[in-house]
């Protein structure tokens, strides 16, 4: 395994995505160094065979003091701000949680050494395109602040990567969702707006109900069509993206993370209600601003360049795990 013994370092590693990452890379025979500043993340989610510290990436001192100390030699990149509607009220949070500590970061990688960085980056660069499948090659033009702070931070990986002896990959994910199939980790953010954890707390009554906002897109059923990928997927094409630059096979990596087909909103409420044999209270809205009716990516690239096939590539498994770790949360 190319993976066997690196040292790795997991920012945000106690969150939803960089926990399950950490589960893989130790699957993977690496040794796990993870930071987080426990903000939004879980102390309990990080598994016990990887080291943690308490520590903000915005603290250049302490993160080449931690390199240093833990050799470290790669970087997955996953602590950052996440909430759409929050960037467009609180713009400045989002510059400097997503795009300038991202900078301190990688200052503190270059000064010691690192050499590979994967960023956990997002569709949202498309913002709202005019095509049904989006290819990595598709005009980048991102519509809320959330969406450019991850864009610019994709251009001072391939600006410092140019400069320096870094290999990097941008991952774009679609809609992440899902739980570890053994339950040791999951979405545990009480509040989170993903549609199909807002859709099984609306299962089990920890919702009154859930809207849906349009009903006249030109989709199947007239609802939202997205691209959901199962989080243990996603965590697991990261690893792939890493191996992959550690055999030098590539220096840069630009690649949409998703299945290349998607499920409608009305779709994923069924699915809930199926596999959950529980009613999904919802209502009806308008449309809101900027959403596109379909929003679906084109994974030829992910799948040519990487060693890597889904394991979890269901819309039912994918809420299955949802629906089991929700009912294990105690909010």
């Amino acid at each position: 395994m190319a993976l066997a013994g690196r040292n790795v370092l997991v920012t945000g590693g106690a969150g939803y995505i960089g926990s399950h990452a950490v589960l893989a890379l130790l699957d993977a025979g690496a040794h796990v160094t993870v930071i987080d500043n426990l903000s939004t993340g879980f102390r309990w989610a990080v598994d016990e065979r990887a080291a943690f510290h308490e520590l903000d990436i915005s603290d250049q001192t302490g993160l080449e003091t931690l390199f240093k100390t833990q050799g470290i030699e790669s970087i997955l990149h996953f602590a950052g701000s996440i909430v759409v509607p929050e960037s467009v009220d609180n713009p400045l949070k989002y510059y400097r949680n997503n795009t300038a500590n991202t900078r301190t970061l990688l200052e503190a990688a270059v000064a010691c050494n690192v050499s590979e960085f994967i960023f956990s980056s997002t569709a949202a660069v498309y913002g709202t395109p005019t095509v049904k499948q989006v290819q990595e090659t598709t005009p980048k033009a991102p519509i809320n602040p959330y969406g450019t702070s991850k864009l610019m931070t994709e251009m001072m990986l391939a600006d410092v990567a140019a400069a320096h002896d870094l290999k990097y990959a941008a991952l774009r994910y679609f809609n992440v969702a899902g739980a570890d199939k053994d339950m040791r980790t999951g979405q545990s953010t009480k509040d989170a707006t993903h549609l199909i954890k807002v859709a099984v707390q609306t299962a089990l009554g920890r919702r009154d109900k859930m809207s849906v906002f349009g009903t006249d897109f030109d989709t199947v059923d007239g609802s939202g069509v997205r691209d959901y990928i199962h989080v243990s997927d996603l965590a697991s094409a990261h690893v792939a993206a890493l191996e992959h630059l550690v055999s030098d096979k590539d220096r840069a990596l630009v690649m949409n993370l998703g299945y290349g087909r998607g499920a409608s909103v009305k779709q994923v409420i069924n699915t809930v209600e199926t596999v959950t044999g529980l009613p999904v209270a919802h209502d009806y809205g308008p449309r809101r601003a900027g959403d596109p009716a379909e929003l679906v990516s084109d994974v030829s690239k992910l799948h040519q360049t990487l060693d890597w096939r889904p394991s979890h590539d269901t819309l039912e498994f994918i809420v299955q795990t949802a629906f089991e770790w929700e009912k294990r949360l105690n909010h």
